[in-house]
């Protein structure tokens, strides 16, 4: 996958969490070949680095692999609840960014693909969410974390700078995403 200039793209995926955007991040992977991934979960530096990490992968991957540039990026060690080691990118890859707080104003200009899934049903987002493998962990900070979601929603207003706005399935049966708004 590449942008108009022939670089390999960047893509974001942004939305509340258990809208989807991991499941996303992995079929469109999978369907590229040679892209890589990034988890924001894997940068948030605990249950109050939202706001923080939508800057960082903006200043220090999407920008510089946007000019041809490698990016890098310092992981959290949940585990010791520290900075871990550090992650690079290389601008020859399709790169992409899954997570909430990914799009923002800083990173959307030199994104290739800007994706929003939408699932305003709460408690729908809320059961995916904690069904999944660590969900008890998330558990007691759900509240604390969606309204870090809210206050990065207000302030960067991620679902107007998409391209694309996206609506998993909800049922078996039903696409797996539907086409909700277009932008272009």
């Amino acid at each position: 996958m590449l942008d108009r200039a022939g670089r390999p793209a960047r893509v974001l995926i942004d939305g509340p969490s258990g809208s989807g955007k991991t499941a996303l991040a992995l079929m469109l992977r999978e369907r590229i070949g040679d892209g890589e991934l990034l988890h924001l979960d894997d940068l948030y530096g605990g249950w109050d680095g939202l706001e923080r990490v939508g800057r960082s992968v903006a200043s220090s991957v999407i920008e510089p692999l946007s000019r041809g540039e490698a990016g890098r990026v310092r992981v959290w060690d949940w585990t010791a609840n520290a900075p871990g080691e550090w992650r690079a990118f290389a601008p020859d890859r399709t790169l992409i960014v899954e997570g909430s707080g990914s799009l923002t104003r800083a990173a959307a200009p030199s994104a290739t693909l800007r994706l929003w899934l939408d699932l305003e049903d709460e408690p729908e987002r809320r059961r995916r969410a904690l069904a999944r493998s660590g969900g008890e962990l998330y558990r007691p900070h759900w509240e604390h974390w969606a309204a870090q979601e809210r206050a990065h929603a207000r302030r960067e207003r991620p679902r107007e700078l998409a391209d694309l706005v996206l609506r998993p399935a909800r049922h078996p049966g039903d696409p797996v995403y539907t086409i909700v708004d277009e932008r272009g």
